[in-house]
């Protein structure tokens, strides 16, 4: 019941049918965008799989075919898939090849970084003196909280915006909004990047850079990803399914005492979102996937560990999706304005810092890429240099994905204080 009025009952309302109709949908998009049929891929080359993997669901809830608000999809999801991707894609955390790329690759994804942490709070700020209105809102509507969601996204991907979405709660209208400045803002941004890869040769000459580094992280990587790929067996399924839902276990066995703590001792941290048990889930399960990766566990990623994560982050993504209102990008398009400043600050630091030590336009890329599209945009923006580096987005990626929901979270905070009250 809703202000006394019986709310229709959707077509599909078994769970495990609407389930099973979520896998179908999320296996139509991977069959048909594998496809080499050339109307598919043109379709493909402008709508991304990721959106339509949130819009498709957000369609059936829309025209009630099945009611996502209502579902407790939705939280098995974010409960069960979420830290489990997490876990396994931080295992592969190389924080030896890390440190080896500190100095321009390093430099220039903390910069790509800094800039979605400060480009936020920069984009609303300017956004609330000529239309404070497009950044306002109140309650779960405050537009903050969708903004801290995709603050997650660029800097993280999208398990950390699922994770932000958990922490801040938006509005499903809000973040309906938000998903799609997320695809359109970052997809444009994303083609500008692959459109300079083509062109690499001139954008070296023209950031002055030295790409002798790259040539010699091209061979390195190359001979690593030959030795050590290996066809993966049940065994090692079973194992990363182990890590990865025992280490959701223990950290859902252990958030909630930590966060009924911080309730009943701290509760001005309510604020800071630290009385929130989901928090506590994510913090503890990031903790446990960094630590796996100083293990034997590590090895598993060459039997395809974030191949199994990108499987759950995608069951989960339409899980999250199916609570959408497609028509809710509609209510506020001054989303999209700010969504672009916020790029557009990311993007010149980004130059300036290139032109200041002479960075290979690869490290821009990937620099920018691996924070603003996670480890599929990496992968290909990397792919688009050279196969061999596709680690190197990767590994950046992984360490983004590590960070993506406490700078995501410091984002929306900075973000909050600076939207118009």
């Amino acid at each position: 019941m809703q202000h006394g009025i019986e709310e229709a009952t959707p077509l599909i309302s078994n769970q495990a049918a609407v389930f099973g109709l979520l896998m179908i949908v999320l296996g139509l998009v991977f069959y048909t965008s594998n496809l080499t049929n050339k109307y598919f891929q043109k379709f493909y080359a402008i709508i991304p799989p990721l959106l339509l993997c949130y819009f498709i669901p957000g369609i059936l809830n829309s025209a009630n075919i099945i009611d996502g608000e209502n579902s407790p999809l939705t939280g098995i999801g974010s409960r069960y898939f979420l830290p489990a991707c997490l876990i396994l894609f931080t295992l592969n955390l190389d924080l030896k090849e890390m440190w080896n790329l500190r100095k321009r690759a390093g430099l220039m994804f903390a910069t790509g970084t800094v800039g979605i942490i400060l480009g936020g709070p920069f984009a609303v700020w300017v956004t609330s003196l000529v239309a404070p209105q497009v950044v306002g809102g109140a309650g779960p509507d405050e537009v903050w909280r969708g903004l801290g969601t995709l603050s997650g996204s660029w800097i993280g991907g999208s398990a950390n915006q699922v994770a932000l979405r958990e922490i801040l709660q938006p509005s499903p209208k809000l973040f309906s909004s938000i998903i799609a400045v997320d695809a359109f803002v970052a997809y444009i941004w994303m083609a500008l990047l692959l459109y300079g890869a083509s062109k690499v040769k001139k954008m070296n000459a023209f950031f002055k850079a030295d790409a002798s580094d790259v040539d010699a992280l091209m061979r390195r990587m190359d001979a690593k990803v030959k030795a050590n790929s290996r066809i993966p067996e049940t065994k090692d399924f079973i194992l990363m399914l182990a890590l990865a839902m025992g280490g959701t276990g223990l950290a859902a066995l252990l958030a909630e005492p930590v966060a009924q703590y911080m309730s009943n001792n701290h509760p001005e941290l309510e604020k800071l979102s630290l009385t929130n048990s989901f928090f506590w889930i994510i913090l503890i399960a990031t903790i446990f996937g960094v630590i796996l990766s100083f293990t034997p566990a590590r090895k598993l990623e060459n039997a395809g560990a974030s191949k199994i994560a990108t499987t759950l982050l995608y069951m989960l993504i339409v899980t999250i999706g199916m609570q959408m209102d497609v028509l809710a990008i509609l209510e506020n398009p001054g989303l999209f304005f700010v969504g672009f400043l916020w790029i557009s600050f990311h993007a010149t630091l980004l130059f300036i810092m290139a032109k200041i030590i002479k960075a290979p336009f690869f490290y821009f890329a990937v620099g920018s890429m691996s924070n603003v599209g996670g480890v599929a945009s990496a992968t290909v923006t990397s792919a688009a240099f050279h196969p061999s580096l596709i680690s190197v987005g990767v590994i950046l990626s992984v360490f983004s994905y590590a960070i993506g929901t406490y700078a995501g979270w410091l984002t929306a905070i900075l973000m909050q204080m600076v939207s118009p009250v």
